[in-house]
């Protein structure tokens, strides 16, 4: 039944389907730039809200996967909350639908044309932003040329008997046709290659392959699109792991919900789709079953979350990202406000301080995705507080008249709260490292596990007493931090000649021997930063008194 040129046209034409639906989605992903995270970041407030954003991202990301990685970061960031999340979720199906729409305008014929087109929009294009459209282009056109490839390809099928009994077979019995979409879409990772895959059959073979034949399959190609998400949520938080549960079972209940009544839904999509050919029904019916079974979902959405949240147990940790403190009724009191501002510049401290604390353990401890993904989540946090600072510190000077005393202290805060979030981004680059030694199983000796220890508990300490300098302005909190610093300074410098010394005697492993040396610097770095909490209480840069701390270096 299977022949040499058709296994082998499927899979060329299949390959460059998956190419142009990625090309086309990087593309619009770039030229969008960072909107379609801000666009489910703010218009997300009500779950009907949230279908409609995530019906729009996904249909320009061209990703349901996508969609759902941001979703996890937003709803650990707390950004998002799970009932939130679950609404964007359907959407997304819906959103995924879009593919398959566009496949159905069989624009096939002109898919070289599009490709030269994209290629000499490539050629002059100057700007990314028509960089990223040229890719749109490119994509779209190598999207057409994989379906008519693979349309080729399988045409012979229609003469085979043996395919026609097994269609038969698949209308007869619709499980048959839900398990063949779920493997399809587990095997290919793309529910809308399946479905691509689906329409290729179908255009090659419209008589064999009804809609009646391919709506199971298309039920089926919905659950297995569900199972990459479940098996990357596996050692993630139990938002994540929600998230992917909810998403499973949305599709899984619809499924369950619509089998029974295939010969309705196949009417009801005639009905709608009038004289269309069997691409444009089956793409129809792809996104009238997510449409439908979102409008079935919707007020059920507190259900579910109830459901997934009784099957992953437990409380995450999230960190609120709304400022605790900015109070903007205050902003017509400016000694008050700036305490206030102060006070959330300390939140943002204690958040980099665990941060720090994570990028330790997954460096010595051991990286894990847990790990990584909640320092990303406070990151977020981090720069969102630090975007809310300056803005009401901005408004202050924009609506009082501050005094001279006032007004340098405005500038201390405006300088320390970019400090604070540039101590994050030291936390983030170490994760880095972290999860490039686990990636390239990099070891690092007994030695320099214990130097970095070392190093970490100190720059610890002065990100910490630095945030109490600030906290409570106090000036002898503020004199240990310069103290610290210099100590600081002395054993990094002594533990990169002991990191040499090893080197030298073949001790350490070139790669980690990189790491050890950049982990250093980021240390360092995170020192300097953390000294400017404690400028921030004198107001100028203190030298260091008699009696500060010094660390042992033996």
């Amino acid at each position: 039944m299977l022949t040499r040129d058709m296994v082998f046209g499927v899979i060329g034409g299949l390959g460059l389907f998956l190419y142009g639906m990625n090309l086309m989605g990087e593309g619009l992903r770039r030229a969008a730039g960072d909107q379609m995270r801000r666009v489910l970041e703010i218009l997300t407030g009500t779950p009907v809200k949230g279908v409609l954003v995530g019906a729009f991202v996904t249909a320009v990301i061209q990703s349901s996967s996508g969609t759902t990685v941001m979703l996890v970061g937003f709803v650990n960031a707390g950004l998002m909350t799970l009932r939130q999340a679950i609404g964007v979720v359907m959407g997304a199906n819906i959103g995924t639908t879009v593919t398959a729409q566009l496949i159905a305008f069989k624009l096939s014929d002109y898919s070289l044309p599009i490709i030269g087109l994209g290629f000499l929009l490539h050629l002059l294009s100057k700007r990314r932003f028509w960089k990223s459209i040229s890719h749109v282009v490119l994509g779209f056109g190598m999207l057409f040329l994989g379906m008519s490839l693979m349309t080729s390809a399988v045409a012979p099928l229609r003469g085979s008997q043996a395919f026609v009994r097994l269609m038969h077979a698949f209308g007869a019995n619709p499980i048959l046709g839900v398990l063949i979409g779920l493997g399809m879409t587990v095997v290919i990772q793309s529910s809308s290659a399946t479905v691509g895959m689906l329409m290729a059959v179908a255009l090659a073979s419209p008589d064999i392959i009804t809609l009646r034949v391919a709506i199971p399959i298309l039920f089926g190609d919905n659950v297995g699109t569900c199972v990459t998400a479940m098996l990357a949520s596996i050692g993630t938080s139990r938002t994540a792991r929600r998230t992917a549960l909810a998403h499973a079972l949305f599709n899984v209940f619809g499924c369950i919900l619509f089998l029974p009544f295939i010969s309705q839904f196949v009417r009801l999509v005639l009905a709608l789709s009038g004289a269309a050919d069997v691409q444009r029904q089956i793409a129809n019916a792809h996104t009238l079953f997510n449409v439908l079974n979102t409008v079935i979902w919707v007020p059920g959405i507190s259900i579910l979350e109830r459901m997934v949240t009784h099957a992953v147990p437990g409380e995450d940790v999230v960190v609120e990202s709304a400022p605790k403190y900015l109070d903007k009724r205050m902003l017509g009191t400016p000694s008050v406000a700036l305490d206030l501002a102060s006070s959330e510049i300390c939140r943002m401290a204690d958040i980099v301080g665990t941060m720090l604390s994570e990028a330790r353990q997954a460096l010595l401890e051991g990286y894990t995705t847990a790990l990584d993904q909640a320092l990303a989540s406070r990151e977020s946090v981090v720069d969102s507080l630090n975007s809310a600072v300056v803005l009401y510190l901005s408004t202050l000077v924009a609506r009082s008249t501050l005094s001279e005393s006032e007004s340098a202290r405005m500038m201390r805060l405006m300088h320390v709260v970019g400090d604070v979030e540039r101590i994050g981004d030291q936390a983030e680059q170490m994760m880095n490292y972290a999860r490039q030694r686990f990636d390239q199983r990099l070891p690092f000796s007994d030695a320099a596990v214990a130097e970095l220890d070392r190093v970490f508990k100190v720059v610890d300490s002065i990100v910490h007493e630095g945030t109490e300098a600030l906290r409570t302005e106090s000036r002898e909190a503020a004199s240990r931090v310069y103290g610290m610093h210099e100590a600081l300074d002395t054993l990094t410098s002594h533990l990169r000649s002991n990191h040499i010394g090893r080197l030298n005697e073949g001790k350490c492993v070139p790669g980690s021997g990189v790491i050890f040396v950049e982990l250093m610097n980021n240390l360092e770095r995170v020192g300097d930063l953390a000294v400017n909490l404690a400028d921030a209480v004198f107001g100028q840069k203190s030298p260091r008194t008699p009696g500060d701390p010094k660390v042992s270096l033996t």
